[in-house]
């Protein structure tokens, strides 16, 4: 009878055991509280890259290997974000041949890169559609209703016209109920992806007061969230400026493209913010001194903007150097990527609002055709990929540091509610004796 018992009271502790760390576990998508990420409960913190290539190569099963190569590259340096696109719109090899029409093949590329990102343990960030004419772009969405009889005068309309919001609509609702034909998970449940962008870099010229994007984010933002709350969402902004601080303007590189950092990323539904930064190709007639003085004050006003204005988590998304610039030498590129580093790890380790960087752009061997410049192949920038590395574990460091302090606090607040309890269970006894 007491083996019994014994038995029985095993099998209750296994069972608390095991739902506790099922609880503990969480299901494996990012959420942001107040200025963190949160994954599984605990804070998130992510080194990352670009790669804008994934989804393009992988629609050749011949040459998937370079998107493993890759992601194997990457997680070997410490990195666990990548950000892509998930779009591809009219042109070479697309995705959407026109309005609703989709090359399974492209789209099948896009499920072995998530069944891969996957398996090497990487989150994605997958951008939804361009500002710019590569891979079709808003360009590309105004020329298919111009074909529908719309009279359209800019590529801005995209934002504007209710038919090219409604093809933009139409692959957002694709895109996020794709079911993923390896993984056998639709896009919209799948914890590998990270978060939505609505649109690489938006930019709405003929609008400089702000109002024509605002308007525009707020539809698309409440779009995607009526179809998929599990996931973040971010714009995919730049970080310029607007009329809704225009103290801050002075802090714009000579740029007036009718985004606002402040007002734009205040959206509900828009869960946290994104900065890129470019110095050399927006103060190209200024020195690397000049360059690196901008790159400071632009990273913290934002970061500062986010943790005290905004109340969200920042991603430095995009950031690179060009060894097209005139004078270029690796030195003023691992510069450059120990300033963004710092100013994340140093926002980080005083639970600050900034989470992450993302590099521009990462490319494996033979991949000749895809160098911009702004390149990286880690097994060929041995000083670059060590500066890399070296943030990966910082904020690894940082992320688990924080995690020992939320389980302290959790042990802590979990001990005075069974003190609590049983004060309350045998307060009538201790009375009655």
């Amino acid at each position: 009878m007491r083996h019994l018992a014994l038995a029985l009271l095993l099998a209750i502790l296994i069972h608390h055991l095991c739902f506790h760390i099922h609880v503990e576990a969480g299901d494996g998508f990012v959420r942001s509280r107040g200025v963190h990420f949160l994954l599984n409960g605990n804070p998130y913190y992510a080194n990352g890259f670009n790669a804008y290539w994934l989804m393009y190569i992988a629609s050749d099963p011949s040459q998937r290997s370079k998107v493993s190569t890759a992601f194997h590259e990457a997680t070997s340096h410490g990195l666990t974000v990548a950000r892509t696109w998930a779009f591809s719109d009219g042109g070479y090899r697309p995705l959407q041949y026109s309005p609703g029409a989709y090359n399974e093949q492209m789209f099948k590329g896009l499920d072995f890169v998530i069944a891969e990102a996957r398996r090497h343990g990487i989150k994605l960030i997958l951008s939804l559609a361009n500002n710019y004419e590569s891979f079709g772009g808003k360009k590309q969405y105004v020329n298919w209703a111009r074909s529908q009889g719309q009279y359209l005068t800019s590529d801005d309309d995209f934002f504007r016209n209710p038919v090219v919001k409604g093809y933009y609509k139409n692959h957002i609702k694709t895109v996020l109920n794709r079911y993923n034909s390896l993984t056998g998970i639709h896009y919209k449940d799948d914890p590998t992806i990270m978060a939505w962008e609505l649109m690489n870099e938006p930019r709405c010229t003929s609008d400089p007061s702000g109002r024509t994007i605002q308007a525009w984010i707020m539809e698309m933002a409440s779009y995607v969230k009526s179809i998929d709350r599990n996931h973040l969402l971010e714009v995919g902004l730049e970080g310029f400026y607007g009329q809704s601080t225009p103290q801050r303007k002075r802090l714009n590189p000579n740029l007036d493209i009718g985004t606002d950092f402040i007002a734009n990323n205040r959206i509900p539904g828009i869960d946290f913010a994104t900065v890129h930064s470019y110095p050399d190709q927006w103060l190209s007639d200024s020195n690397d001194q000049y360059q690196l003085s901008f790159l400071n004050n632009w990273l913290n006003s934002h970061m500062q903007d986010a943790q005290y204005i905004l109340r969200k988590p920042i991603l430095v998304t995009e950031f690179g150097k060009s060894w097209k610039d005139p004078g270029y030498n690796t030195y003023q590129r691992d510069l450059l990527f120990k300033t963004v580093y710092y100013h994340i790890y140093l926002s980080a380790k005083r639970g600050g609002a900034a989470a992450g960087g993302l590099f521009w752009q990462l490319l494996t061997e033979g991949m000749d055709s895809f160098r911009d410049g702004y390149d990286i192949v880690l097994s060929q920038s041995p000083s670059t990929a060590n500066v890399i590395t070296q943030q990966s574990h910082k904020l690894y460091q940082i992320g688990k540091i924080f995690t020992r302090m939320r389980n302290v606090e959790r042990w802590k607040r979990a001990r005075a509610s069974r003190r609590a309890q049983w004060h309350g269970k045998n307060r009538g006894k201790l009375i009655g004796n």
